[in-house]
């Protein structure tokens, strides 16, 4: 495995980074991820506008941000929701604002983050409703929130991807397009990368088998929702971009995501990003290629959106 100078610059930096104060080793996994976004996303950009709400659900709030962008002045426009990643377990506002402000601001679409319940404490597929919920709710509510509800992409990344591979399999009639960031959709963790990279960069495999434990009940373990390398039916997949990062153990299953859905019909790019690893998007500080997967999605995003 040969890594760039400034791959094992941020694993350095990855190395000494502690979390303030952990409560339990989930709290530290949280924290860890936030600090690790904080350091190394480099200077957020401006926006025109960031809301907090919450989307009404049955029985709770679902959180969301909505990002606004520089110099979009159109009574309707575009957007994206946006589902973040962090092993189902992690991640939040703070850890992806650096890439949604990016994204926003470069597609010129309003970005609506969904800061769905985690596992373990929510496991699946309390996650996944929730992405659901909002995604109606924003449909329903589109003229209000200044929305073309008939130009609406969906991007997730990691986990995020996950989530985003199951509602498209189920309201996907909505997207106009859809971006899997380094997508983690198979819980077997037995793929060639996963062998190659079991202990890391960034990932290891301890980590992931403990992070599917906690997301994915038992009587769920065949429940292609939740583990989206099991799906057949792409009937309301829109067109798809595929992000993968060459040092990531998640790397094979992103593949094998791609060909299941070439087979089914889905129109599919993927593209590869070389001498990068997971979680290459929180990483702008230092790599160059952050802003180029970003100018990819916008690229992709325009080219779907009137």
């Amino acid at each position: 495995m040969q890594l760039t100078p400034k791959i094992n610059q941020i694993l350095n930096h990855l190395e000494k980074i502690q979390s303030f104060n952990p409560q339990n080793p989930l709290d530290d996994t949280r924290k860890y991820l936030e600090v690790m976004s904080f350091q190394l996303s480099g200077k957020k950009e401006t926006v025109a506008m960031i809301e907090e709400l919450n989307i009404p659900a049955e029985n709770h709030q679902i959180p969301a941000r909505i990002y606004r962008p520089k110099g979009k002045t159109d009574k309707k426009s575009p957007a994206i929701i946006y589902i973040h990643g962090g092993w189902f377990i992690a991640g939040g506002y703070e850890t992806h604002d650096a890439v949604v402000r990016k994204l926003a601001n470069k597609t010129k679409a309003i970005v609506i983050f969904i800061d769905y319940r985690l596992a373990p404490e929510h496991p699946f597929p309390a996650g996944l409703n929730d992405c659901l919920d909002a995604v109606q709710w924003v449909l329903e509510n589109a003229e209000a929130l200044g929305i073309d509800k008939d130009q609406i992409g969906i991007i997730g990344d990691s986990a995020g991807g996950a989530l985003s591979t199951a509602v498209s399999t189920q309201i996907g009639e909505h997207f106009k397009f859809q971006v899997l960031i380094y997508p983690a959709v198979d819980n077997q963790l037995n793929t060639k990368t996963w062998e190659i990279y079991e202990n890391g960069p960034v990932l290891n495999k301890q980590g992931g088998v403990e992070a599917w434990n906690g997301y994915l009940p038992k009587e769920e373990a065949h429940n292609p929702l939740a583990i989206p390398i099991l799906i057949k039916d792409f009937k309301n997949t829109p067109s798809t971009l595929i992000l993968i990062a060459e040092h990531d153990p998640l790397a094979d299953d992103a593949r094998n995501l791609a060909e299941n859905m070439k087979t089914a019909g889905v129109s599919l790019i993927t593209s590869f990003y070389k001498d990068t690893v997971h979680g290459f998007m929180h990483m702008g500080e230092i790599l160059e290629e952050t802003q180029l997967a970003v100018n990819e999605m916008a690229d992709f995003a325009q080219q779907h959106f009137k």
